[in-house]
C-alpha cells in the first residue's frame, strides 16, 4: 500500500520465488536468497552488482533448486548480450 507521497508504507512485502512465481512465506524456512554477482566479459573481474534469486521451499524439497537457479542466470546472461 502506498501513502500519498507514493511511498510504500506496508510492514511486511512478502517475496516471490523467483521460479515458481509462488509467494514465500513468512513460515517458510527452507526459501532461501541468493545473489549472484556480475562479471565484466571483456576482463572476467567483478563488477560489485549482483543479481537475487529467491527460492521457495517448495523447489528446494522437490530437489530442482539448483536446475532451477542454473536456468535463472542462463536466461539472464543470454538477456544481457
Amino acid at each position: 500500500m502506498e501513502n500519498k507521497e507514493g511511498d510504500m508504507v506496508d510492514l511486511y512485502i512478502p517475496r516471490k520465488c523467483t521460479w515458481t512465481n509462488r509467494i514465500i512465506t513468512a513460515k517458510d524456512h527452507a526459501a532461501v536468497q541468493i545473489n549472484v554477482g556480475e562479471v565484466n566479459p571483456a576482463t572476467g573481474t567483478y563488477t560489485r552488482t549482483y543479481k537475487s534469486y529467491a527460492l521457495c521451499g517448495y523447489i528446494r524439497q522437490k530437489g530442482e533448486s539448483d536446475m532451477a537457479l542454473t536456468a535463472l542466470v542462463a536466461k539472464d546472461a543470454a538477456a544481457a548480450l
